[in-house]
């Protein structure tokens, strides 16, 4: 609430956006229901968190804090949420006096992984940060000064090869660069991928034999940059493709496909069917469902249309979606030279996640999450399930975790944080994937701010799926 002449307090920062103010650590935390005694591990979750009395004018540039739950013998041993001590939080500019980049002046506040035994908390602007499995910041990671362009929050590793395949965007050529990660940590090779221009290409997606690249009209605007937020609109005249690249060592060809226009933050899977066409699941936004959503995290939402090379007026699709975001599917043959595209289901989505043991092959469930709760796809049938959420109480990404003796694909437990409209303390709910009952809650003893990606990091030796 404001007076008149008060400056209205953004959307990010009030409500269960609002950042704590402080780190916080608390042991011996309550659970209501049970635990699964498997679950041996840690849950990790980023987002952004501002200092007290910063704004930095969107929700994605606030700078990164990791909360953690540390889970064994069915109690919750600790809870603590640390800021990520990068360059940026010390003060150090992203864009230097010189005008070269700082790639290690990032919020990193997007993701947080695990691989090669090296926990990294994620921001797609610029290197990674090596953090401990107990949150203390290691500093920028660079994998031994081989990555010298930014990296995706959203690597995909190959449950088969264990292989880890990621990319990085510019805001000169090249625009975008493929890398690949050996299973014990060795960036094996980087090669430039040729696109028209500087989008904000924030996921991917990999399937046995192929990388899924998506070029889509969210562009870098140089006129909005030093502005503060973030400098990147919607531009009608880029059109709107995906492509795919084949995962042989050193190739660089794209396959592209012109599909409606359209925006895509997150991928739930893809993978290759019986037919060898490609097929891909992500959460969609036309072009008033991403104005939307751009305004109110604090982005630019005019009709702009950045200069690109090479640009090509896409054709608007006629309406749009009664919800801003929606599951969907499009289905790339490179034999018939045809994309198919379909809805897949009516209401609100995001985040969505998936058994990861079938990362890049078939899968029949999705999870995403919406104002409601969070929602189950049965692909196969075509139905759903919510797990509704009560009052002013709000789930985050639910992150799928195998049960050590399960055999199905839904066999398993679903963790999300969840936050509070209202201020209360937040919780980690533990729900049984097969049917989304609660099948336990830890009860934190601070409030949790609705943040961005997480990941369940199971003790080493520990057996899942």
């Amino acid at each position: 609430m404001t007076t008149e002449n008060e400056t209205p307090v953004p959307l990010y920062l009030q409500g269960r956006f609002a950042p704590v103010p402080e780190e916080y650590t608390a042991a011996e935390l309550t659970v209501r229901g049970s635990l699964p005694p498997d679950l041996d591990g840690r849950y990790l979750r980023n987002g952004p968190n501002p200092l007290p009395g910063e704004d930095r004018g969107h929700w994605f540039t606030g700078p990164g804090m990791l909360h953690g739950i540390r889970l064994r013998g069915g109690r919750a041993e600790w809870y603590r949420n640390r800021w990520v001590r990068t360059r940026e939080l010390e003060g150090h500019p992203f864009v230097r006096e010189d005008f070269s980049i700082d790639l290690a002046a990032t919020p990193a506040n997007t993701h947080v992984i695990r691989h090669a035994d090296t926990v990294l908390a994620l921001c797609e602007v610029g290197l990674p940060y090596w953090v401990t499995p107990e949150l203390e910041t290691v500093g920028p990671y660079d994998f031994g000064g081989k990555l010298t362009t930014a990296m995706t929050a959203h690597p995909k590793e190959d449950p088969v090869t264990g292989e880890l395949h990621l990319f990085g965007t510019g805001f000169a050529q090249p625009y975008l660069t493929y890398h690949r990660v050996t299973p014990d940590g060795v960036l094996l090779d980087s090669r430039p991928i040729d696109v028209p221009g500087p989008t904000m290409t924030h996921d991917f997606a990999i399937t046995e034999h192929h990388i899924v690249w998506m070029d889509l009209p969210v562009v870098f605007d140089h006129t909005l940059a030093g502005r503060g937020g973030m400098p990147y609109r919607w531009a009608d005249a880029y059109g709107a493709r995906i492509g795919i690249m084949s995962r042989e060592p050193g190739s660089t060809d794209v396959r592209w496909f012109d599909v409606d226009p359209c925006y895509v933050f997150h991928v739930g899977n893809a993978y290759e069917d019986a037919q060898g066409r490609v097929v891909l699941d992500a959460v969609r936004y036309d072009d008033a469902g991403f104005r939307k959503v751009w305004g109110d995290i604090g982005g630019p939402t005019g009709q702009g249309t950045p200069s690109v090379p090479n640009g090509q007026v896409g054709v608007r699709e006629p309406g749009h979606t009664q919800a801003p975001s929606v599951l969907y599917r499009w289905i790339l043959d490179p034999v018939a030279g045809r994309v198919f595209e379909s809805q897949l289901d009516d209401r609100e989505a995001e985040f969505p996640t998936h058994n990861e043991t079938l990362t890049g092959r078939p899968n029949r469930y999705l999870y995403t999450v919406n104002g409601d709760g969070i929602a189950k796809h049965d692909l196969a049938r075509q139905t759903g399930d919510v797990h509704k959420m009560p009052g002013s109480r709000y789930s985050g990404e639910a992150v799928f975790v195998p049960a050590a003796d399960g055999t199905g694909e839904d066999e398993g437990w679903l963790l999300s944080l969840v936050s509070d409209d209202d201020g209360a303390a937040g919780e980690l709910l533990v729900l049984d994937a097969t049917d989304l009952s609660v099948q336990a809650v830890v009860e934190l003893p601070y409030p949790v701010p609705s943040g961005f990606h997480g990941s369940w990091l199971p003790e080493p030796g520990t057996t899942v799926g």
